[in-house]
């Protein structure tokens, strides 16, 4: 019988290209509306999902049929054509890479909480330094260089 029940918690983490603040409140919503449609369409379930104007949070229990990359590549490509075709930022697109943590089943209140309040989270600490916390916690090797484009 095949596995088609198992679920990896997986929270991907990726911001906007230079980090730029183009996430508006506005539209928000609908951004996550979207990118949750996409996430169910592969047959992946949405758990949580929030945006700051620089960045997003994002968790779900991953089906094992589609690999990581083959799955955020789709979700960055669409939603960034979806912003465009929506005229909510003409030269919107996210940044290069992305995060992506696996949480154990017993985690995955504490992420939904940690997730549902990154407006409060992020009046006291920056997204890089929460981004290399998560790298720091998770023990994954990381250049500084390697992690953020900077403005040119």
């Amino acid at each position: 019988m095949p596995n088609t029940y198992t679920q990896i918690h997986i929270q991907f983490v990726f911001a906007v290209t230079y980090r730029a603040a183009l996430i508006d409140t506005e539209w928000k919503e609908r951004l996550h509306q979207y990118i949750t449609g996409i996430f169910q369409q592969n047959d992946h379930k949405m758990l949580q999902t929030n945006s700051m104007p620089d960045h997003i949070h994002i968790f779900i229990g991953m089906r094992p049929h589609q690999s990581v990359s083959a799955l955020i590549q789709n979700v960055k490509t669409d939603s960034s054509k979806w912003i465009k075709a929506q005229r909510l930022y003409p030269q919107f697109a996210w940044q290069e890479g992305y995060g992506a943590f696996s949480h154990a089943k017993s985690q995955v209140p504490d992420v939904i909480r940690y997730i549902q309040n990154q407006e409060k989270h992020h009046q006291k600490e920056s997204f890089l330094d929460e981004y290399r916390k998560f790298l720091n916690a998770f023990e994954i090797d990381w250049n500084e260089k390697y992690i953020f484009q900077e403005l040119e």
